[in-house]
């Protein structure tokens, strides 16, 4: 091979690019030809470059995935807690802590969901086998032995084994979407391109994984494996770190925080009671034990799965499907969604909006949509219901147009028998067709042409009703049409000539000769779906930004996106601009336009890291497997369900069922409701949690004996606690939850009047607590029944509390806080029959050191319950006027 590097990953660099060099070049640069590698050759580069077969990643196993689950700080402790436990001899204390230990963890590795598979996804779509020329001769041979020089032949249906620079075409269609996002078959031609043409817009190429749909060809191997536009992607989805969720670190913050004081708290306490009460170390050594169980919230990561995987459920009845369940609780807090146009924002069909003509008579406009109708290759079926079009997007929209203006396609066919055609192809950019106009009185053969505007006017020399051709008064319209984000095609006729006269045989692009009668224009567009604008609307009022990224022209996309009120109809900024920024300045003006354009799978990927760079949450859209790398790195990768590929849907966190935009806005609805529903399971559960340390840290300084057990905190945090928080997962939406902005990521789950909040409440359950131990021991009551009075109290007060906790933002009289969770009477109902088990059942006692409690001692328990919450509901009566004030 001559005039190439190879780089040190093994790609071949050409200067200029292929796709920018003659078919010539490219074969000597390839040092091969139209005839093929030989065989040893072949074998030879086979050994060179390997196979063309994109890399595995290793995985890790079940088992490394199960024992991640134990990686938490706050696990640690507990850990550590049970072990002391174990080693004074208190089995049962340690037993129970490693069972909750080991349920989380449990619980985590179920919920994590399958093992990502966006890599296999993305291997699915190389071709199992190729047909080459080898020696000369036709054969076909499997996809992985291809190389670099391979002359590679392509029909309709053949997925494309490798990127190839084509050198012979024959109407030749590929599908790319896949890769560009664009949903139109693309016309493939041989002639050499501008060498900074973006990969949409590379004619001449075809690349791996794509799809024949149409047409012949033949092209030489340029990359293969690890090294085409596919492997590319895929370098890039195994090179990305996985995202870590707002939650996540919020947890990971608080946990942190959380675990320094606990073994602050629990060394001081254990050295104070040692030094100034004179307990012994083992017995301070179970006091830390219980103070550091005590303090641990180990039910709320049991809360915070079911409270997801509710989101999950509620979303799936909005169309969108949650593949990983951290992605519920970062719905809420998006606050950026890049979303690809074609299907997402629009329909993903092609209709004609604009019929323009010379004089805007209907007579021309008729005319011009019968001729759209015949030069044509398109299918209409009537289905009783009405009409389905079959064939090419561009096709369709013709036959679509006409039939509503009130053609019948097999009337107008049969009428019009079409007796010649000459496809459309790269280098024509047109398709024409010859007709036999039976219904004049005098059978007459018609030439039609549909195509590019400018090749149709060059073939023009009248304007429909035959005066002079207004060339230049033409190209201001296709300009104003182009302007306007519209696809624009030109449709003209005229009656054939002599050579034409008996309406049969070929067709070439000489026969056609010129003196055509421009009949019009066709403006075509993608329309956008009825509901995108006012989802679009929803999230700008919800404060979330909404960028359109898509790899259509910047015209295109500024149309579409000023008609659904994203940016400001005015800019957009395309690839090659991309291209051009640092990460500073892409940063900044990611975040200022919301409209980019001819956008790459590496703009996608570039910016999103920029958004998230400047410290927004980002969703990500998309469809293709040129999505895939933008999908994985998003904080919310969001694929398309109906129309999605595999890759997409296996990079995706969520996949929407309908592949609507309106869906995205209802799963962020629904991801703030879970994230409230979480705030308030935390607001629950950590009084309760802080309640039990205080009682402990007061029995030691006060030089008691301590009011419970690890064992009883445990049955608390673990049964009673999560059995009444369970319910406030089930929580339905506050008022104005759309209405709100996107919360910041870097604010403590817990503001300063929550912490308030509940440390507040933590010392009302301190004093309803041991204040009743206090009182029992003193009445004499027996150390067990002391401490199941102490541990009943608490629960019966979390029972009153749930009630205070059902709502952030209102009080506990708030109309319809008694009726729109029919899930808080029986979760009630359930604690209190459990924790009468807890009292009365003897294998419990036996398990826990409970004893029976007689009738006064749920008397206290009640009232003190009532008093906390009329106390509670006080304090928030209080906030809120000194709030409004």
């Amino acid at each position: 091979m001559t005039e190439r590097d190879i780089t040190e990953r093994g790609r071949i660099e050409a200067t200029p690019p292929f796709h920018a060099q003659t078919v010539e070049r490219v074969l000597t640069e390839l040092d091969t030809s139209v005839l093929g590698l030989d065989a040893d050759e072949a074998a030879s580069r086979r050994e060179k470059y390997g196979p063309n077969r994109l890399p595995q990643e290793p995985r890790p196993g079940p088992i490394r995935r199960f024992l991640a689950q134990f990686q938490n700080i706050l696990i640690y402790v507990l850990l550590g807690s049970a072990t002391i436990s174990a080693i004074l001899g208190e089995v049962i204390d340690a037993s129970v802590i490693l069972l909750v230990v080991l349920i989380n963890a449990v619980v985590g590795f179920i919920q994590e969901g399958k093992a990502e598979r966006a890599l296999e996804a993305i291997r699915d779509m190389l071709a199992p086998a190729a047909a080459i020329r080898r020696d000369g001769h036709r054969e076909t041979i499997p996809a992985e032995d291809l190389v670099p020089g391979d002359l590679v032949l392509l029909k309709a249906g053949d997925r494309v084994p490798a990127d190839l620079r084509l050198v012979e075409t024959e109407s030749l269609e590929i599908q790319e979407s896949a890769l560009t996002g664009e949903s139109l078959p693309v016309a493939k031609g041989t002639d050499p391109l501008d060498s900074d043409a973006a990969l949409a817009d590379r004619i001449n190429m075809a690349y791996a994984g794509t799809l024949v749909v149409q047409g012949f060809g033949a092209g030489t191997v340029t990359e293969t494996a690890s090294k085409t536009e596919l492997g590319r992607i895929t370098g890039m989805i195994a090179g990305l770190p996985p995202v870590e969720t707002p939650l996540m670190r919020q947890l990971e913050k608080f946990a942190g925080v959380l675990t320094v004081v606990i073994l602050a708290l629990a060394g001081a306490m254990a050295l104070f009671g040692w030094a100034v009460q004179d307990f012994g170390a083992r017995d301070m050594f179970m006091a830390a034990v219980a103070l550091a169980v005590a303090a641990i919230p180990e039910g709320l990561p049991a809360i915070m799965t079911i409270a997801l995987a509710i989101g999950v459920t509620r979303m799936v009845r909005r169309n969108a499907i949650i593949r990983r369940l951290p992605a519920v609780e970062t719905l809420g807090a998006v606050s950026v969604i890049c979303c690809d146009k074609t299907g997402t924002l629009t329909q993903n069909r092609l209709t004609v909006e604009d019929v323009v003509t010379s004089d805007e008579s209907d007579t021309v406009k008729q005319q011009l949509l019968r001729a759209g109708l015949l030069c044509n290759d398109g299918e209409a079926d009537w289905h009783g219901s009405g009409w389905t079009y079959h064939g090419n997007p561009t096709d369709s929209a013709f036959l679509a147009a006409a039939v509503s203006a009130g053609f019948d396609p097999a009337e107008e066919r049969a009428a019009h028998p079409r007796h010649a055609s000459l496809p459309f192809d790269s280098r024509r950019k047109f398709m024409a067709t010859r007709h036999l106009f039976q219904d004049r009185p005098e059978p007459t053969a018609f030439l039609v042409l549909k195509g590019a505007p400018e090749r149709v006017l060059d073939r023009c020399a009248a304007e429909a009703d035959g005066s002079p051709i207004d060339a230049d008064g033409w190209k201001t319209k296709i300009d104003a049409l182009a302007a306007g984000g519209r696809r624009v095609l030109a449709v003209a006729w005229r009656e054939a000539g002599p050579e034409h006269e008996t309406g049969y045989g070929p067709l070439s692009d000489a026969s056609l000769g010129t003196h055509f009668r421009m009949l019009g224009l066709v403006g075509l567009i993608d329309p956008p779906r009825e509901e995108a604008s006012p989802a679009v609307a929803e999230c700008h009022a919800a404060g979330i930004r909404v960028k359109m990224i898509t790899g259509d022209h910047a015209a295109t996309a500024r149309s579409i996106a000023g008609s659904l009120g994203i940016g400001d109809g005015t800019r957009a900024l395309s690839g090659p601009e991309i291209d051009a920024m640092d990460a500073d300045t892409l940063r900044l003006h990611a975040a200022d336009c919301d409209v980019f354009a001819r956008t790459t799978p590496e703009h996608k990927l570039r910016l999103v890291e920029a958004l998230q760079a400047d410290g927004r949450i980002v969703a990500m859209t998309g469809d293709g497997v040129n999505d895939a790398p933008a999908l994985k790195r998003a904080d919310i990768g969001t694929a398309m369900g109906a129309n999605g590929t595999e890759a997409a849907k296996e990079a995706a966190d969520m996949v929407l069922a309908d592949d609507n935009f309106a869906s995205i806005a209802a799963a962020v609805e629904e991801g703030r409701v879970v994230y409230d529903n979480i705030r308030k399971s935390i607001l629950f559960i950590l009084p309760t949690s802080f309640g039990w340390s205080f009682v402990i840290l007061a029995a030691v300084l006060a030089g008691q004996i301590l009011p419970v057990t690890p064992a009883q905190i445990l049955w608390v945090n673990m049964i009673a606690t999560v059995t009444l928080a369970l319910a406030l997962a089930f929580e339905p939406s506050e008022s104005a939850v759309m209405a709100r902005p996107p919360r910041d990521p870097a604010a403590p789950m817990l503001d300063l009047y929550l912490l308030w909040r509940t440390l507040y409440v933590a010392m009302l359950m301190v004093a309803a607590s041991y204040g009743a131990f206090l009182y029992a021991t003193a009445t004499g009551t027996p150390l067990a029944e002391a401490r199941t009075l102490a541990v009943t109290v608490l629960v019966v007060c979390d029972c009153a509390y749930i009630l205070n906790a059902r709502r952030l933002n209102k009080g506990l009289f708030a109309k319809g806080l008694w009726r729109d969770n029919k899930l808080i009477g029986p979760a009630i109902l359930a604690t209190v029959v459990l924790q009468a088990g807890f009292s009365y059942i003897p294998a419990l006692q036996s398990l826990f050191g409970s004893a029976a409690l007689p009738l006064d001692g749920w008397l206290i328990a009640v009232v003190a319950a009532f008093t906390v919450s009329i106390l509670v509901e006080a304090e928030f009566q209080i906030w809120k006027r000194l709030r409004r004030n």
